[in-house]
Parts: structure tokens; sequence; C-alpha cells
């Protein structure tokens, strides 16, 4: 992963995230309702992660951004949770360890903003990214946590930090 690098999100990187997340969900058929993609927030990411105890960064080869993945509140959940939210890579940021370096950049990220534990929900599918959570000391749990709204994921994790 030498000439990636992870950074934090600016207001520059909005478009090129936006772009990412709406080509890679499709990808995986999670473009219908109830899904990350019509997130109001999608737009604006440097914005939305600029609110108190949320992070989000993006992956950046030879000055394109290739990825995003960052961390924030879970909504109506317990105030020790954060989810890891909208952590989507295009192809060629694929299997070069850009995954594992994000995850621990995330995780990283929650336990300064003072988090225990780390909620994360994807889609039966999405194969890689499940293998990447259990890695990561992720859990799988029966049932969602918080209010997402994200009705259409089906797999749910879990992890304490």
């Amino acid at each position: 992963m030498t000439d990636v690098r992870i950074r934090p999100i600016e207001a520059r990187d909005n478009a090129a995230v936006a772009n990412i997340i709406r080509a890679v969900m499709p990808e995986f058929g999670a473009d219908g309702p109830g899904f990350a993609i019509h997130d109001a927030e999608v737009d604006a990411m440097y914005e939305a992660y600029a609110r108190p105890r949320s992070a989000y960064f993006v992956v950046e080869r030879d000055g394109r951004v290739i990825g995003g993945g960052g961390v924030a509140p879970l909504e109506g959940g317990d105030t020790d949770v954060c989810e890891l939210r909208k952590m989507y890579f295009l192809p060629e940021a694929r299997g070069i360890g850009a995954g594992s370096a994000m995850m621990l950049r995330c995780l990283d990220a929650a336990r300064a903003h003072g988090f225990r534990r780390c909620y994360l929900e994807t889609l039966t599918g999405m194969d890689a990214a499940r293998e990447l959570y259990l890695r990561h000391g992720f859990r799988v749990i029966d049932a969602p946590m918080g209010g997402t709204g994200h009705f259409s994921c089906d797999r749910f994790f879990l992890r304490e930090i």
C-alpha cells in the first residue's frame, strides 16, 4: 500500500466520495430503498462528519480518491456505540490492504472519541467486506441496533473497542 494514503476528508472530496458510493453500492445490489445510497449526507460527507464525535477518511492514490470510510454516533443508539459508516472502495482499492488500513484508522478515531463499541450493518453478498469485519474482531449479531433507517441491510456486526 505504498502509493496509497488515508487522510481525513476535505470539502473538495465531497463529489468524489458521493460518486464512489453511487458506483459501489449498485455493484452489490444496494441501490433500492433502505440503503445508505439514499442518505442525505452522501452529497455532503465532509460537512456530515464535521459533527462532534464523527470522523471520515478517504483513501487516495496519485491524488485521486478511490475509497472512504468513517465513524459517527449510532443514530438512536447508546452513547458509547458508534457506527462504522459508508466504507466503500472502488475496485482498484480492493485487495491492496486499504480496507484493513481504513478499519484501523476508523477504530482509532472511535476510541479517541470515547466510544466503547462499534456497530455496522451490511448486506448478504458483500463477502469480502464480511471477511474484513470478522478479521478485525467484529462478531455477528442477530438484529439491527439503533435507528439508521437502512431497513434493507440484513447482516449486523458489533465489536468492543
